[in-house]
């Protein structure tokens, strides 16, 4: 952001401008140590319009790159802003057949909660499930001065990161959450649908190279079939997964 005072309509004002700090707002920011206005309420507007997320530099394969100076000359620094456009890397893990899974990369949260209702936990599970999460989960963990307490971890997509971090900071009584980004392979996977005796119940099949690897009945059709006819939940993913057998092997 750069250091030291601009002169606005209003008066003198510390750099980073009132508007430049409001456009600014829940991205990562510093000053460093040149003491100018380095990011002007336009760049900012730019920034807030077009960036998704801000993170470091990712793994992509470079195809063009743009450089773009300023009039400024400050020692020791360029002042120039560059932007690359790349394709992103899909990397398959080293133990797969390229075949076998397609790999993505996925943004990891994590919070440490020691104080906080089981109940709001609940809560906040859901909510993220809502916001795009991929899974959340919490674990018992041991925390300091003896206390019990949870880990909630996140997945999610990295262009959903920023809002589940405001979301853990609203709506938890963490003060901190972790970020990184790890590969995830993921197995092809599609529904179909088998007629029970109660209903319709949706199957997830997942193809490992080409041929089904697993399957499973949707759990939320299981849940509602059993609740609306007064059956077991067990017995109605049973019935669901004899059906789906006996199609397949017809």
């Amino acid at each position: 952001m750069g250091g030291g005072k601009v002169v606005c309509a209003h008066g003198t004002f510390p750099i980073p401008a009132p508007a430049t700090l409001e456009l600014l707002k829940d991205a990562p920011v510093y000053s460093g140590e040149i003491q100018k206005e380095l990011v002007t309420p336009t760049g900012a507007a730019i920034v807030n319009v077009l960036a998704s997320r801000f993170a470091n530099f990712p793994r992509i394969k470079p195809l063009k790159t743009g450089y773009g100076a300023g009039s400024r000359n400050f020692k020791g620094v360029p002042n120039v802003v560059r932007l690359t456009l790349g394709e992103t890397v899909q990397t398959e893990p080293a133990i797969l057949p390229s075949s076998a899974a397609t790999s993505e990369e996925i943004t990891i949260l994590e919070a440490n909660l020691d104080d906080m209702s089981p109940q709001v936990f609940g809560y906040v599970m859901e909510r993220a499930f809502a916001q795009g999460a991929l899974d959340v989960f919490g674990t018992a963990v041991q925390m300091k001065k003896n206390r019990p307490g949870m880990l909630l971890t996140v997945l999610c997509r990295p262009e959903d990161a920023q809002q589940l971090t405001r979301l853990l900071f609203a709506e938890t009584t963490s003060l901190g959450v972790r970020m990184r980004q790890e590969a995830r392979a993921t197995l092809a996977r599609r529904h179909v649908s088998v007629q029970t005796k109660w209903g319709d119940v949706r199957m997830k099949l997942a193809n490992l190279n080409g041929s089904i690897s697993n399957y499973a009945p949707e759990y939320e059709d299981c849940r509602r079939i059993a609740e609306q006819q007064q059956v077991p939940l067990k017995a109605v993913m049973q019935e669901a997964i004899k059906m789906y057998l006996e199609e397949t092997n017809g």
